[in-house]
């Protein structure tokens, strides 16, 4: 603890000493008790026990640094952030000020009244400082009114000073463009806003009331007329009293007619009479809304006007005898008007009331005139004409433009170009035809049958197609619900019967063994056997020569050793069911018979050897005229 004893000297480096021998640094005692109470005494000695140098400090000097102490050790404190800066069009958006007010305005060319008192709203926007003035509409006043002062920023005086909603309080008046308004009152959002804002409200005050306004509440004076009829006290007694009528105009019996909605309007202050036309959206009928325009409708003509042309008759009272009224128009009653007869089936609450007041009728119950719809009529496909499938004859029926049937093409997909082929002989009593064979080729994509009768030389007939591809009913299904031949009909032995004609089934190619393996579940046991037993003896020995009976051709023979011959040279001939499958996809008829030039390429993409001297000639005997060619038999040369 450094110390100065010399007195004056300023307390710097080299200017102070420092006592060694100092050993006491406590602090002088400065709390105690008097009477039982804490007490704060000032320092009399300094550290150590020393004697203070200086005058000691007042208790307030002591307060003030007691009070400073945080700012001399910590500095001056970072101020706090400034609030965030809020738009007045936002922080005031949709906030509207509203006064009620009013001016008197002269009137000078009136003898009833010497000036208005014409009441209005005045409305102060707070977000930008603008105000405008409305006045309420008021029914027939026959005076301009609405908006007076469209929305703006108002001057208020000559120095271009504008009007602040600090300006505005009730019972003040306020001069704008000449007019000056008295302010009378506010709503409740406005006084408790300028409260907040430490303005103090006027008392308010009651509204003016235009001492005209008021003359024409007063009840009009009662005149007593000599006539037992007003028409002036009709017109204003039923004024915009209207009663509505429902009726419709049933022209079904004509030709070309129809049933049509209508409103009739019956006004009661002239007696007239309105008849309205309903639209329906897309009736295809121009938009005219009115049938009959307002009128008088007379009831009973006088006899010579009957027969007068009505188009230039001016009708009068002279030539009516009755006119339609209210009392004519009943719910459930048909009336006549020129020329076309209306049902009234309904008419509305109001007119319900008026006659249950004026007449007494209070049983008006509305009538349902909707026409129920008949019975649909069933459509009966006439009978079959025997052209064409019966599927694709009965959408003559359907439409005017017919569409193909729908086809199953999952299962045209699934089964394409998969072909069942059967042998089968004509059932007949003519000796020629017994010998004559018939190839079937059942269509698994489309359940069609195709039958080939293959050429046989010297035969006498003509082979080739015999029946295109269609669909064979079976003979004791009927027209209307046809029941057609499936893969499980076809079997060894089966008698088929297409269009008159039986055939019996005798043989099949392998794939129907492999599909009818495949597909066990739609054959009978007897079935798959059938044709299990034939393709085993035809696979035995000669089985070309087994069951044949009649005389074979010598051309037969020939072939028959051909093919022998090169089954015995053929080491490593390609697969039978590969060269039949490549044949079938060009023989869309599935006649057995493909052009020639596409033969030889099927050939050269298989790799056959037609160049070889054997396949050469059987070639030449598998050849069906210029440019076709069996490839039934070819294929037999190729399995062993």
């Amino acid at each position: 603890m450094a110390s100065n004893p010399v007195h004056g000297l300023p307390f710097l480096p080299g200017m102070s000493f420092k006592d060694s021998t100092k050993t006491a640094f406590h602090r002088c005692q400065t709390l105690g008790y008097r009477n039982g109470y804490a007490v704060v005494q000032r320092p009399t000695l300094g550290i150590g026990g020393d004697r203070l140098q200086v005058t000691q400090l007042s208790q307030a000097e002591l307060d003030d640094l007691a009070s400073k102490a945080p700012l001399l050790t910590y500095g001056q404190p970072k101020q706090a952030p400034p609030a965030e800066f809020i738009p007045a069009h936002v922080a005031f958006d949709k906030k509207v000020l509203k006064f009620d007010a009013y001016f008197q305005e002269d009137v000078p060319m009136s003898t009833e009244e010497h000036y208005r008192i014409r009441q209005v709203k005045i409305y102060y926007y707070l977000e930008d400082d603008s105000m405008s003035v409305i006045e309420p509409v008021v029914e027939n006043s026959g005076i301009p009114q609405g908006k007076l002062i469209k929305r703006q920023r108002l001057a208020k005086n000559d120095r271009g000073d504008h009007y602040h909603w600090k300006d505005l309080n009730r019972g003040i008046d306020i001069t704008i463009y000449g007019k000056t308004f008295r302010v009378v009152d506010c709503d409740r959002f406005t006084q408790v806003f300028l409260e907040s804002q430490g303005i103090e409200l006027n008392p308010p005050e009651k509204m003016a009331l235009d001492p005209y306004t008021e003359l024409r509440k007063q009840p009009l004076r009662k005149y007593v007329t000599p006539s037992d009829f007003d028409q002036l006290k009709q017109f204003l007694t039923f004024d915009k009293q209207v009663l509505r009528f429902y009726a419709i105009w049933d022209d079904t019996d004509s030709m070309f007619g129809e049933c049509r909605t209508y409103i009739i309007h019956y006004y009661l202050m002239d007696d007239t009479v309105e008849i309205r036309e309903v639209h329906e959206r897309n009736n295809g009928r121009d938009p005219f809304p009115l049938l009959m325009s307002r009128q008088r409708v007379p009831k009973v003509l006088v006899k010579n006007a009957e027969n007068f042309p009505q188009c230039v008759l001016e009708i009068s009272d002279q030539e009516v005898l009755e006119w339609y009224t209210a009392k004519d128009f009943l719910v459930g009653k048909s009336l006549t008007i020129l020329g076309r007869t209306f049902f009234i089936y309904d008419c509305d609450p109001f007119t319900r009331q008026y006659y249950k007041e004026k007449f007494g009728i209070s049983d008006l119950p509305r009538i349902d005139v909707s026409k129920k719809e008949p019975a649909p009529v069933k459509q009966e496909l006439p009978p079959y004409n025997g052209y064409g499938l019966v599927e694709d004859s009965a959408q003559n029926c359907f439409a005017l433009i017919p569409k193909a049937p729908r086809k199953d093409v999952i299962k045209m997909l699934l089964n394409d170009n998969k072909v069942l082929r059967y042998l089968a002989a004509l059932e007949s009593p003519i000796p020629e035809d017994k010998d004559r064979r018939f190839v079937f080729s059942y269509f698994l994509a489309t359940d069609m049958i195709s039958i080939f009768e293959p050429p046989v030389r010297n035969s006498g007939i003509i082979g080739g197609k015999y029946l295109g591809r269609t669909k064979v009913i079976k003979p004791y299904s009927s027209v209307e619900n046809p029941v057609y031949y499936s893969p499980s009909d076809f079997f060894i032995g089966a008698v088929i019967e297409v269009f008159g004609h039986r055939f019996v089934i005798l043989d099949t190619d392998d794939y129907v063994l492999k599909y009818m393996e495949s597909n066990a579940a739609q054959y009978s046991p007897e079935a798959l056997l059938s044709v299990q037993n034939r393709v085993r003896k035809r696979e035995g020995p000669a089985p070309e020569l087994e069951n044949k009976q009649t005389e074979v051709d010598p051309g037969v023979q020939e072939l028959e050793v051909l093919i022998d011959t090169i089954q015995k040279q053929l080491k490593d001939p390609p697969c039978k069911d590969n060269i039949r499958e490549a044949f079938q996809i060009y023989d869309k008829e599935a006649s057995g018979y493909v052009d020639k030039e596409m033969f030889f390429k099927v050939c050269d993409s298989l790799n056959l050897p037609v160049d070889d001297s054997l396949i050469k000639e059987l070639i030449r005997m598998c050849s069906h005229g210029e440019d076709k060619i069996d490839y039934y038999n070819f294929v037999r040369a190729f399995s062993n």
